[in-house]
């Protein structure tokens, strides 16, 4: 079928963004002085754990960030041929269509999960008997698609769920064993991988890069996914909304909005905060008087009613001119793009004073002065003397900031100035659940799901985090340092 291809702002900056983290990597791994403290990162089990987490939540973002629009089906009577293709109003991307049983499987209401029959009593009509006329009752309704394949869900649903789950559990040790052997070929030699000994060190937990801990990772991964994905073909295995959407399909959606708001905020924040930084402490006097009121101006003021006001503006603008977006997908990614800008404006202050006070320090030492001395120019080291030096400042700040910048769009959206309420993300998710826990029966699912998956990305982008750290930082590396050399025998 032909389809529309669509290029969003935030895709364009996605794909932006892995270019240059591939140039990146491609320039470190030429290098061996930056390669060194990325191979103590590769050598911390918790971070090498996390970043198998990680790399599942940026693929399940990579995948909803390739979008397109369909071609609508020909009109009775004519040929494909005969016509120009029309495409369908909604954009879909690839993660859509790969959860499209998740997504077309909508029930009239709440269910719980894996729920066989609706999670409040409605009025049923019951056909009569022998001649009796029918009658109406109230009772908990079955559900459309949660359970259909089962006669007797009381009787059956047990064991069903039980064997399903099996199933998918005994799918992922073949699985397993094919990813881990395909992974630890890819990043050994093939001669070492052939070795006996390597497997035994890689069972004690010796090798040089921790495997063992990768792999139990991708195991309790394939544990749990392999699982949850037979059952999602038959139940609604997170149980739905008020409206009926499978809240794993919104869960699994608002992974993208969290990396976009985790991600894009950095570019817009980084020349922010480098720029200034480094010139209000190299060049000091009038240019850092003037820096740093410009902001502590901006610190004064509140920055939620400063997010509030600049994501206002563009609504009003929105709605003014409805022509300058084509879909509602562009409208809500447009608006996305601008909470994007709006945080990283909002955002660059801290990095920037650390960044000062670094180069306030860099500035004094011998090969700085004697730059000076030879009439080398004040750009030219900031450049080539100053910027360099602070970058273990910048990395660590960007990766513990991620975490900061996925809570910050969850509490904005649960405000109501966040993304557009036709975009899923988890804010808007905690926010349509916030009624629903002051109900009875109380509907927890969708305050629980959205809780669970930003705990887990939250957590394993905060434990790599720490390990960036701890191998970027010199503080901690002395510091290291001196409490082996204590505990050292004499």
């Amino acid at each position: 079928m032909p389809i529309m291809p669509v290029v969003l702002w935030t895709d364009a900056l996605v794909y932006l963004l892995l270019a240059v983290v591939a140039g990146f990597a491609w320039y470190v791994h030429s290098r061996e002085h930056l390669r060194a403290p990325w191979r103590r990162v590769a050598q911390a089990p918790a971070a090498m754990s996390a970043l198998v987490v990680l790399a599942l939540f940026v693929l399940v973002g990579l995948l909803d960030s390739v979008h397109f629009r369909p071609a609508l089906p020909a009109a009775p009577g004519t040929s494909a041929q005969s016509r120009e293709p029309a495409y369908a109003v909604e954009v879909e991307s690839v993660l859509d269509v790969l959860l499209s049983s998740l997504a077309k499987r909508p029930e009239r209401t709440y269910s719980a999960p894996l729920a066989t029959h609706a999670y409040t009593k409605e009025t049923i009509e019951l056909p009569g008997t022998d001649g009796a006329p029918a009658r109406q009752v109230r009772d908990y309704p079955r559900l459309t698609y949660g359970g259909a394949q089962l006669r007797d869900p009381q009787r059956e649903w047990k064991a069903d769920v039980l064997l399903t789950a099996f199933r998918g559990a005994a799918l992922a040790l073949p699985l397993w064993l094919i990813a881990s052997l395909a992974l630890v070929a890819a990043c050994n030699p093939a001669e070492r991988v052939g070795s006996r000994a390597f497997w035994h060190a890689l069972w004690r937990g010796e090798t040089e890069l921790p495997w063992r801990a990768v792999l139990i990772t991708l195991a309790l991964v394939l544990l749990l996914a392999l699982p949850v994905a037979l059952l999602s073909a038959h139940y609604h295995v997170l149980g739905t909304d008020k409206v009926g959407l499978d809240v794993l399909y919104q869960s699994l959606k608002s992974v993208r909005t969290a990396l976009v708001i985790g991600t894009l905020t950095t570019l817009v924040m980084l020349p922010f905060s480098i720029l200034l930084g480094i010139m209000a402490g190299y060049l000091r006097g009038p240019v850092d008087d003037l820096i740093q009121y410009f902001y502590t101006t901006l610190n004064s003021i509140p920055a939620v009613l400063l997010i509030a006001a600049a994501v206002l503006v563009l609504q009003v603008q929105i709605e003014t001119h409805p022509d300058m977006f084509p879909t509602s997908a562009q409208r809500a990614d447009f608006r996305l793009l601008w909470l994007c800008i709006i945080l990283g404006i909002t955002s660059w202050t801290g990095l920037c004073r650390l960044l000062r006070g670094e180069a306030l320090k860099l500035r004094e030492l011998d090969y700085v002065q004697a730059a000076q001395a030879f009439g080398v120019s004040q750009w030219r080291i900031m450049l080539r003397h100053i910027l360099p030096n602070v970058m273990h400042i910048v990395l660590i700040s960007v990766v513990m900031d991620f975490s900061g910048l996925v809570l910050a769009e969850a509490v904005l959206s649960y405000v109501g100035v966040g993304v557009d309420p036709s975009m899923i993300s988890f804010g808007t998710m905690i926010n349509a659940a916030r009624l629903e826990m002051g109900r009875e029966p109380m509907v927890w699912w969708s305050l629980a799901s959205a809780f669970c998956f930003m705990l887990a990305l939250v957590l394993s982008a905060n434990l790599f985090a720490d390990a960036v750290r701890d191998a970027f930082d010199p503080q901690v590396r002395v510091g290291a340092a001196r409490r082996r050399l204590e505990k050292a025998p004499a």
